[in-house]
């Protein structure tokens, strides 16, 4: 069979980094086959199909020899990060301008958009929406909606359900499976319970960009279990692998409510372009909790943790510590945020400075600064990319550096928006075993997840979000087992 996307003999070198991503890297795909690429946090994978499409180096510059590419005549290419995938600022401009290059009769169009956005579960009631207003999950949705409207007939996909909720999720993937039944499919995903029984080929990067092993999925999962977990891939059982080997319970907080909040909330709104998107009549949050929000997207969990930041409109009472945070000089005293998109946070020019910038502004000491830094470059896997620009990272690291910057400093709240999405394995139970540590040191964790392992195994309270109000608000055993339906994300 012929080839329908190939590299012969790659050789990538991103500048400011020393070593070569891939050394005389092959890989060939043929036409109708169903990849998954697996790989530690950084290991080359979206950079890889990012090479098989021809984006590197013509539409990114980034210095690479092969001594031959083969390039398909007809793909899509779905972003890991949902914004860079759009062209245009109205849902209905975005997938105007895939139809118009595709050339379909203006009269039809607006019949394929609400076609391509019902097949990802999407429907606005004014379809000319501003893609900005969108949640990060609703993002993703329409993006995946305009790749799908090019009909391609190889699709790469990056991450294509990263930020979607559980129910979204399944949804996306039965709609890829469905129109890709006749396509050729290469898929960087880490949620990978949901395509083990679609993907027909698994292949396995080492953390310097080198093929550890390519096979059948069957024989893969089968015989390379003791490299997925030396290399940190995620794996069907790894969640019960990981629970076995730390012989960890799920964490109980007893009468914690009897003390002082840290946070309270009363008539609490929050407002985006004079619209309440979020609504709390009353809620307290204490120290040493880990509350996990859970929601659909769109829900209004983001908007949550934006209000408690001040980073949009709010009225009503809000207290800190019996504070009210109208009158606290620097919110940032007792609170820091961690952004869905990591790059909303960077304000350096390298990964190092990045951890150091809040204590500098704290004035520490450089001996100090350098003992804190190198320790959590340590801890989140970062020591070996620390002069790097924080945009020249992978998502996975990007996430890690965000979550390290906002806990550099220590504050008694740590409000989080999906810390963990992007994450392999390995890294992903680094970042819960940090929070973790915090949450025991009386650290109060508010963090937005869609990961459902997360919240029975770490969180010791769980809200869930429906339309801007908290509709549920108990222990993490009792939301999960109360309805079936809740149990799509647990093993």
């Amino acid at each position: 069979m012929t080839a329908i996307t190939s590299v012969k003999d790659l050789r990538l070198k991103f500048p400011g980094v020393e070593s070569l991503l891939f050394k005389d890297f092959s890989l060939s795909i043929e036409k109708g086959e169903k990849v998954l690429i697996v790989g530690p946090s950084g290991s080359g994978k979206s950079t890889l199909l990012q090479v098989l499409t021809g984006l590197i180096p013509n539409s990114v510059e980034i210095p690479m020899k092969a001594d031959q590419i083969s390039i398909p005549d007809s793909w899509g290419f779905l972003f890991q990060d949902p914004d860079t995938q759009f062209c245009m600022p109205y849902v209905d401009e975005e997938l105007a301008f895939v139809l118009e290059n595709l050339q379909v009769p203006q009269e039809k169009m607006k019949h394929y958009m609400i076609q391509y956005l019902t097949q990802v579960g999407l429907s606005f009631d004014d379809i000319h929406t501003n893609i900005q207003t969108l949640s990060g999950g609703m993002k993703q949705r329409l993006a995946i909606a305009s790749v799908l409207a090019l009909e391609p007939d190889v699709l790469f996909l990056d991450e294509p359900t990263a930020m979607l909720d559980p129910d979204g999720t399944q949804e996306v993937w039965e709609t890829i499976k469905e129109i890709g039944e006749d396509k050729t499919l290469i898929i960087v995903e880490h949620k990978i319970e949901h395509i083990v029984d679609f993907v027909d080929r698994v292949i396995i990067l080492g953390e310097n960009g080198k093929i550890i092993a390519d096979g059948t999925t069957q024989e893969i999962f089968k015989n390379y279990k003791t490299t997925l977990i030396e290399q940190g891939i995620w794996y069907p059982t790894v969640w019960e692998d990981y629970l076995k080997a730390i012989n960890k319970p799920t964490p109980i907080v007893n009468s914690i409510k009897d003390g002082k909040p840290a946070v309270s909330l009363a008539n609490f709104s929050g407002f985006r372009r004079r619209e309440k998107k979020i609504d709390i009549k009353e809620q307290n949050f204490y120290p040493g909790e880990w509350i996990t929000i859970v929601g659909k997207n769109g829900a209004g969990k983001s908007t949550l943790l934006h209000a408690m930041m001040n980073l949009i409109k709010t009225k009503g009472s809000y207290y800190i510590f019996n504070q009210d945070y109208r009158k606290i000089d620097s919110l940032t005293d007792y609170l820091t945020f961690v952004f869905q998109n990591p790059e909303f946070q960077f304000v350096t020019n390298s990964v190092y400075e990045e951890v150091a910038y809040t204590l500098r502004i704290e004035k520490w000491s450089e001996k100090r600064i350098d003992k804190r830094v190198e320790e959590l470059l340590g801890i989140f896997n970062l020591t070996n990319v620390k002069q790097n620009h924080p945009y020249q990272l992978s998502m996975g690291q990007k996430r890690r550096l965000s979550v390290a910057a906002a806990i550099v400093k220590e504050q008694p709240i740590l409000l989080l928006d999906e810390p963990t999405f992007g994450q392999d394995a390995k890294n992903t139970f680094t970042v819960l075993e940090q929070l973790e540590n915090l949450r025991k040191l009386g650290t109060t964790i508010i963090m937005v997840t869609h990961d459902l392992q997360i919240t029975e195994h770490f969180a010791t309270r769980i809200i869930e979000v429906h339309n801007g109000k908290i509709v549920e608000d108990c222990c993490p055993s009792e939301y999960l087992y109360k309805s079936t339906d809740k149990l799509v994300n647990v093993n």
